[in-house]
């Protein structure tokens, strides 16, 4: 009977921990469902992040080929307007020595377009000092002769058709 009575109570003191086991079991089984809905909820808002980085990164491109396009045409701009400037000083030079021989003055060599000042003229200018208006300085006094108009008008036409063969 002992042996019976000493059995019963091991039994007993067994299922006391195993009833305390199951109980501390049953907390972190609780903490874990209360945990999962946290880390799904996580889970979800990653999700969402990740694809807001990937829209964005699809902008990022999308604005980048869109920059570069912008550069190459700036590029473009930058070239012409180039040319233009060098067009413009060769036709200056070319006015400046116009008028300098008709006033009777030395000719002067041209300027490089790196030396010379840049200054904003318009077309109304231009024509300004081929009708004899003292814009660049030129005077009409009465005396230009035939040749002096006639290089005028050349030059003039020169300009005119280096301005349109730009665009």
């Amino acid at each position: 009977m002992t042996l019976s009575l000493g059995l019963d109570i091991l039994i007993a003191v067994l299922l006391v921990a195993t009833i305390g086991y199951a109980a501390v079991l049953n907390k972190r089984l609780g903490s874990l469902r209360r945990h999962k809905e946290e880390l799904e909820r996580l889970a979800t808002t990653f999700g969402d992040s990740t694809s807001r980085a990937d829209d964005s990164i699809q902008r990022l491109k999308a604005t980048t080929t869109d920059l570069q396009n912008r550069i190459e045409k700036a590029q473009a701009l930058n070239d012409d307007l180039a040319f233009l400037i060098d067009r413009g000083t060769s036709a200056a030079d070319r006015l400046e020595n116009a008028v300098r021989s008709s006033r009777g003055e030395v000719d002067m060599a041209p300027r490089s377009a790196a030396k010379r000042p840049v200054e904003p003229i318009g077309i109304e200018t231009i024509g300004d000092a081929f009708r004899g208006n003292s814009t660049f300085g030129m005077k009409d006094d009465g005396l230009g002769d035939e040749n002096n108009d006639a290089e005028r008008l050349r030059a003039e036409k020169e300009l005119i058709e280096a301005l349109r063969s730009v665009r």
